[in-house]
This record gives structure tokens, sequence and C-alpha cells, in this order.
């Protein structure tokens, strides 16, 4: 019997598509106190951090009152939007929703995420896209401290009672792969999200959802 593996997936960036609403509600966040925007570059630069730490690096000569302040006006706003554009508030990227749903199907691979978003609006993404019972651990940035720390692997595999080698992180920014590194599982780094897939080394890096399944088998011995 094949010993089963966990696929660790990042969210934004990775499956899903969502920086119009991202550098939508950062503008809300900033306008709300009087300030310029980053450039575009700079706030994608951060995607997959948890708040604090993204307006810490974006804000950080703001004092912690602001700070504060700029992340409950990014929350509302990004809910804002979300309520609008319902799923199309982050549309998969091309092939990603077929690839979750062939993996699911493998009897011996199990799914998980591991996000800067919070909690709620994970839930709220999954709801939008009907991925209910997809993910066999969820892990978000409500619970944990941000990546790269290696936290939220850590729990994916007590969650699911997968082994180390028989795991991978697969995402689109080096917090993702930094934090694979720390927790000591394999990563995959892909080349469509908000970060060059040049600068990631990753394990192995892939340009299309296709390069996924021989990635995986590849990193966890497991034969096609």
């Amino acid at each position: 019997m094949t010993e089963p593996r966990l696929v660790i997936f990042d969210v934004d960036g990775t499956l899903v598509d969502s920086q119009r609403d991202i550098l939508a509600a950062m503008a809300a966040a900033f306008a709300a106190e009087g300030l310029a925007v980053p450039p575009r570059e700079r706030v994608l630069s951060g995607v997959g951090l948890s708040l604090p730490e993204t307006f810490l690096r974006l804000a950080g000569e703001q004092g912690q009152d602001t700070r504060a302040r700029m992340i409950a006006a990014y929350c509302d706003a990004y809910a804002d939007l979300r309520q609008k554009h319902g799923a199309e508030s982050s549309p998969f990227y091309p092939g990603a929703r077929e690839a979750l749903v062939r993996l699911a199907g493998e009897p011996f691979t199990l799914l998980a995420v591991a996000t800067g978003k919070s909690r709620r609006g994970l839930d709220r993404l999954i709801e939008a896209h009907g991925l209910q019972g997809m993910f066999h651990s969820r892990q978000t940035a409500d619970d944990h401290p941000s990546k790269p720390h290696p936290a939220m692997i850590h729990a994916a595999l007590d969650d699911t009672g997968v082994a180390r080698a028989r795991a991978v992180m697969v995402g689109d920014t080096r917090f993702d792969i930094e934090m694979a590194r720390a927790a000591g599982v394999a990563s995959i780094g892909v080349g469509w999200g908000y970060q060059p897939a040049a600068g990631l080394a990753a394990d192995r890096i892939i340009h299309d959802w296709v390069g996924l399944a021989p990635a995986l088998d590849e990193l966890t011995e497991t034969i096609s």
C-alpha cells in the first residue's frame, strides 16, 4: 500500500489570482490615513505574509496604532470587494481547480492549505469556490506566526499524520519556500505568481499545472 502524501498549497498567487482586490484594499487602507500607496510591485512582494508583517514592511515608519487602523481598513475594504465580486474576487488560475480535483481523487494524496489569509477570508473563499471538504488541513495567519515560520506546515503534518519526507509545499513566494525549508519538507515554486520564479530557490519550479503531478511524484518518490 502506498503511504499517504501531503500537498500543501499557498492560496493567493498560487491557486487564485486575488491581486485586483488586494491592490484595491491596500489603496483604501493607505487613503484612510492620507498616505501615498506603495507601488504595485512592492505591495505584491509582501503577499503571503500576515497582515501585521505586511503593514510593518509597507508602513513601518507609522506608529503601531496607525498600522492597526490600516489593517482594519484593509480588511473592511477587502470584505466589501469580496461581497461585491463573489468568486471572481479571487478567480482560479487556469487549470488550478482541475489539478485540485485530480489530486483529491487520489486515495494516497491529502491536500492542505497554508496561507497568510485570515481564517474568515479562507473560509469565505472556499465557500465561494465550492471547495468544502477538499482540504484535510487549513492553516491561516490567525493561528500561527507569519510565514516563513514553519508552524503552519508543522500543524498540517500533525493534522494528517504524514511524514515530512512525503510532504510538499506549493507556493509562489520565497516566504512559502523558506517556510518549507524551515519545516524540512520539499517545495515546488510556481511560475505564474506574485514573485519571480527564478528567485524562489524551490526544489522544483513549474510553469503550468500539467507540471505539478510529475514534480510531486519525483519529490515524494511516488510511481505514477
